[in-house]
C-alpha cells in the first residue's frame, strides 16, 4: 500500500488516510507495506531524528516470538493477542502451531485495516480469527462470539499484551484491563507483557513527547510500575528485563542474543522490556 502507482482499494477508500495509526506505524518500522504516507512520516521521525529507536520495534517483536514459543512449550494451546497489529513474519498462530498443531488464537485490534488483512490471511484457518475491538473494553471482548467459540477458559490460556499497554494512559487504568483477564483465566495460564520502560533520559522524553503529540497516548513506565500491571501473578525468570535480553535464543544467532554476547545494549534497546507471568 505504499506504492503510489497502485490503484486505491475499497479498504483504502474506507480508511481515513489523513490520520496515522499505531498499528500501521509499527508495520512501517518493521519493514511492512500496509501503511500510508501519514504513517511513514511518523516512522521516519523515529528513524531520522531518533536514530536507533527502531530497535524498540524489532526487539519487542522478537521477544513476542520467543514468548509464544515458551508458552506453547509450557502447555498453552490457546492464545489471545491484544493489539496484535498487522500480519508479519512469525505471527502468533504460526509460532504456536509449531508446538501445538491445534492451537487456537484470537487476535484483537481496533484498526480496521488489521481486521481486513487478518481475515484475508486466516480465511481458511478455523482455529484462528481476528476481531476488531478496543482492549480497554475487555468485557465486550470476553463476550465476543469468536472468543466464546475458540477460547475455553477452563483450560490454560496465553494472554499477550505485546507493545500495547504503554499506549494506555494512566487514567485508562491498564492494570485493571490485565486484572480482568487474570480473573478470567484458570491456574497455569500465562500472561506476557512487553512495555516501554523509562530510562529517565532525553531519549525517553523525546519518544514519549512524539507519541503523545501524535496519538494522545504513549506512556513510559519504570520497572515497578510495569510489575504492578501483572497484579498477583508470579513473574517468571528472568523477571522483567530488556526485551533483547529476555530468554535470548543464542543458538539461533538472532537479535535477541545481544544481551549475552558481551555487547552492551544501546539506550533504545534498554527502553523496551518483557516479562512473562504465571497464574498460580
Amino acid at each position: 500500500m505504499t506504492d503510489d502507482a497502485a490503484p486505491p482499494t475499497r479498504l483504502d477508500r474506507e480508511i481515513d488516510q489523513s490520520k496515522p495509526s499505531i498499528a500501521r506505524v509499527y508495520d512501517y518500522l518493521l519493514g511492512g507495506k500496509d501503511n500510508y504516507l501519514v504513517d511513514q512520516e511518523i516512522g521516519d521521525h523515529f528513524k531520522v531524528n531518533l536514530p536507533g529507536s527502531v530497535a524498540i520495534a524489532f526487539t519487542s517483536r522478537q521477544a513476542l516470538i520467543r514468548g509464544v514459543r515458551d508458552m506453547a512449550r509450557a502447555g498453552m494451546w490457546q492464545f489471545i493477542d491484544f493489539g496484535s497489529g498487522l500480519p508479519t513474519a512469525d505471527n502468533v498462530h504460526q509460532v504456536a502451531k509449531r508446538y501445538a498443531a491445534d492451537a487456537r488464537v484470537v487476535y484483537v485490534d481496533n484498526d480496521p485495516i488489521v481486521l481486513a488483512h487478518g481475515r484475508a490471511l486466516l480465511a481458511t484457518d478455523k482455529n484462528t480469527t481476528v476481531i476488531q475491538a478496543d482492549a480497554r473494553d475487555p468485557k465486550s471482548i470476553r463476550d465476543h462470539p469468536d472468543v466464546v467459540r475458540l477460547i475455553d477458559f477452563d483450560q490454560p490460556v496465553g494472554v499477550i499484551f505485546s507493545s500495547i499497554l504503554h499506549h494506555f494512559n494512566d487514567d485508562e487504568d491498564p492494570a485493571a484491563v490485565v486484572r480482568f483477564w487474570n480473573d478470567q483465566i484458570p491456574s497455569g495460564s500465562h500472561v506476557l507483557i512487553t512495555h516501554f520502560r523509562s530510562g529517565h533520559n532525553p531519549e525517553t522524553t523525546a519518544a514519549e513527547q512524539k507519541l503523545q503529540a501524535t496519538f494522545g497516548r504513549g506512556r513510559w513506565r519504570d520497572t515497578e510500575e510495569i510489575r504492578v500491571l501483572f497484579g498477583d501473578l508470579e513473574v517468571l525468570e528472568p523477571d522483567i528485563v530488556p526485551s533483547a535480553q529476555w530468554r535470548p535464543d543464542v543458538a539461533a544467532g538472532d537479535a535477541a542474543s545481544v544481551g549475552s554476547s558481551g555487547r552492551e545494549l544501546t539506550v533504545w534497546e534498554q527502553l523496551i522490556v518483557t516479562g512473562l507471568a504465571r497464574k498460580p
